[in-house]
């Protein structure tokens, strides 16, 4: 007797069916304030190649440190166009790329304040579950001070900074495995 996962126990190959209507790039709208920021980079598995059929899904407040949700009651302004959400899938070299604004900061447990950072979800076939990260900007003061970043071991902490690659663009790669690594966190 053979065993294999059904559809019911894997988060993919089955990403594309159905969802693409939620496929978007482009998470802030033309007029909306912040620092527009590109980012850029590969999902790639333990042996360096790039994953074809993984799915990037973003979440981040906007400017002021909002997220685009009912249950974020802050007195902020959210603008119109800004969706605080989207999602990509790979490319056959496992590429991903959206277009944002940098994100404000927003508060965590205890209401200390957090680096800006951008919640990512990477969905592929073969996970059982999900994986969630974040990526953080390069050269930001308040990184020192973010209680999540903190509880990373510092030699790990560079998988979740992006870096710069030129003016407005940063790139941050995705790593399932080995050496470098992505930290990935448990909720």
């Amino acid at each position: 007797m053979s065993l294999y996962a059904s559809g019911s126990q894997t988060v993919g190959p089955y990403l594309h069916i159905g969802l693409t209507w939620l496929n978007t790039a482009k998470i802030a709208g033309p007029g909306v304030k912040g620092e527009r920021v590109t980012v850029q980079g590969r999902l790639v598995d333990g042996d360096g190649a790039g994953v074809s059929d993984g799915l990037i899904e973003i979440w981040q407040a906007n400017a002021e440190g909002k997220y685009a949700h009912p249950e974020d009651r802050q007195k902020k302004a959210l603008e119109r166009g800004f969706r605080g959400f989207g999602r990509m899938p790979t490319d056959a070299q496992g590429n991903f790329r959206f277009s944002t604004i940098k994100p404000g900061r927003v508060p965590g447990r205890g209401g200390k304040l957090q680096a800006p950072h951008v919640s990512v979800t990477v969905f592929m076939r073969g996970l059982l579950k999900q994986l969630s990260t974040r990526v953080y900007f390069p050269g930001e003061s308040a990184n020192a001070q973010d209680p999540v970043l903190k509880l990373v071991p510092a030699p790990r902490r560079a998988t979740l900074i992006a870096s710069r690659k030129s003016k407005g663009v940063l790139e941050w790669n995705i790593v399932l495995q080995g050496k470098d690594e992505t930290v990935f966190f448990g909720y």
